[in-house]
């Protein structure tokens, strides 16, 4: 499909220094594109300046790289892009593409913008884990700053790791996807050889490079080979339809436990969407909401679970497409019945595994019938009775619920059907969460069943 020779794309010309802002995150080779195309640059004969701007944190924070290309060198004044002055947004990564510092370089008409969409949380995720990820408001503000038509947006990074191997290509697939758009100001080969003399990933660099423009000149083939070499697992696509939310998870619970066990999860569900549709119609959220919540406390990661998840062969597959040759895997676990406890703060301490964890891993997982029976070693600890009681506590406030449910209350139905959502998390970290969530229960509860404030007469 992509034997023949790509078309050479008109370069854009430079007799005015035309200047490209490179953003990205520290560590992922933004800095690498600036001085590639310096070198290219200086290769034809052009002048180049190359301006990094780092910040604080070279690993893992905002990356912005000036770049001015002009025909005479003696022509370049300034190395900074100023403001409007980019003829190429190259967002390597969308957050800082949509940063204030960005947008302030474009001007609408002028600049063209090539931009990653894949999302990668930030690390105030760590500190605010309900942190959305505002990728379509970016999107928009980069669309509106450049004018519509003149943005587009590729999942790079995924598309980069499924053709190369690895999502340090990404930003090499950028460039080329902006050159062969014919936004780049210097030539193929110069880039090529400019990626040659840098001696680091010779071919891998090449072939990114490539891809990118592959993609540029026929964006459809290169996504089907892509979702043909790399189809995304079901279990990553969102699902908004409640049927489609409920067979998902009835597969899941299956494999996790048994039929029985799923279906005593798609009865729940189903009394609570039959009791929303009599006394609420035209209103939904509440059975979505359980389905997805009701599924979470059924499904708890327990030692059943985590040895299953190791061994059903998803494991070791997606191993072996990210490494090759010799390598040794090491778990990194603290089974409550054997770890030792920290004597400081009381939390189970963790030790490590070798590789032939996962023959245990294969037979604890063919025992997950006995989870929450007689013969269940591990479910006598308190963590494990916590789990099953959260599971008829939440089925008891369902019913609840069903019996109280109107108009005036669905909010709080709905809301009180979430809590589930806020407890995260293994051991002390999980009993925390559960404190916060137990006492938001109440409250919600309390405002529930509290009658609503009905108009008197002369109101």
């Amino acid at each position: 499909e992509f034997a023949g020779a790509l078309p050479e794309p008109r370069t854009p010309s430079c007799r005015e220094p035309y200047g490209i802002l490179v953003t990205g995150v520290g560590g992922t080779g933004v800095v690498t594109i600036g001085a590639l195309i310096g070198m290219a640059a200086h290769l034809e004969g052009k002048g180049c300046s190359v301006l990094d701007m780092t910040g604080l944190a070279q690993k893992g924070g905002a990356v912005f790289t000036h770049i001015r290309v002009a025909e005479i060198p003696e022509d370049i004044h300034a190395v900074r892009v100023a403001a409007g002055g980019a003829r190429l947004l190259l967002g390597c990564d969308i957050v800082v593409a949509g940063a204030f510092d960005s947008l302030a370089k474009i001007e609408a008409g002028a600049t063209r913008a090539v931009v990653n969409s894949h999302v990668a949380m930030t690390g105030e995720f760590t500190r605010q884990p309900d942190l959305e990820f505002p990728a379509a408001r970016l999107a928009e503000a980069i669309e509106a700053a450049t004018g519509k038509g003149a943005s587009d947006f590729i999942d790079a990074t995924r598309i980069a790791t499924a053709l190369i191997g690895d999502s340090i290509a990404t930003n090499l697939f950028m460039l080329g996807y902006a050159f062969q758009k014919g936004l780049v100001p210097v030539g193929g080969e110069a880039i090529e050889r400019a990626i040659e003399l840098n001696e680091a990933s010779v071919e891998a660099n090449k072939r990114a490079f490539l891809w990118g423009r592959r993609m540029a000149a026929d964006r459809d083939a290169v996504e089907r080979l892509v979702d043909e070499a790399a189809p995304e697992p079901a279990s990553h696509r969102a699902t908004t339809k409640l049927e489609d939310i409920v067979a998902t998870r009835m597969d899941f619970l299956t494999d996790y436990q048994d039929a029985a066990y799923a279906e005593r999860y798609r009865a729940l569900v189903e009394r609570v969407r039959a009791a929303e549709a009599k006394a609420t119609p035209g209103r939904e959220g509440l059975a979505a909401a359980v389905a997805r919540y009701y599924f979470k406390l059924l499904a708890y990661k327990d030692e059943y679970e985590v040895a299953r998840l190791y061994s059903n062969g998803d494991f070791i597959k997606r191993v072996e497409a990210q490494f090759e040759g010799d390598y040794r895997l090491e778990f990194h676990l603290a089974p409550p019945l054997v770890a030792e406890r920290d004597p400081d703060t009381g939390h189970l301490k963790k030790r490590r595994f070798g590789q032939g964890m996962l023959r245990a891993f294969g037979v604890l997982a063919r025992l997950k019938r006995l989870r929450g029976g007689p013969f269940d070693v591990f479910g006598y600890s308190a963590e494990r009775r916590l789990e099953r009681q959260l599971i008829r506590d939440y089925e008891g406030m369902v019913e609840e619920i069903d019996g109280r449910l109107d108009h005036d209350n669905h909010g709080l139905a709905v809301e009180i059907a979430s809590l589930p959502e806020h407890i995260r998390g293994f051991g002390h970290v999980k009993d925390t969460h559960l404190a916060a969530a137990r006492k938001r229960e109440g409250e919600l509860l309390a405002a529930f069943r509290a009658p609503a404030a009905r108009p008197t007469a002369a109101e």
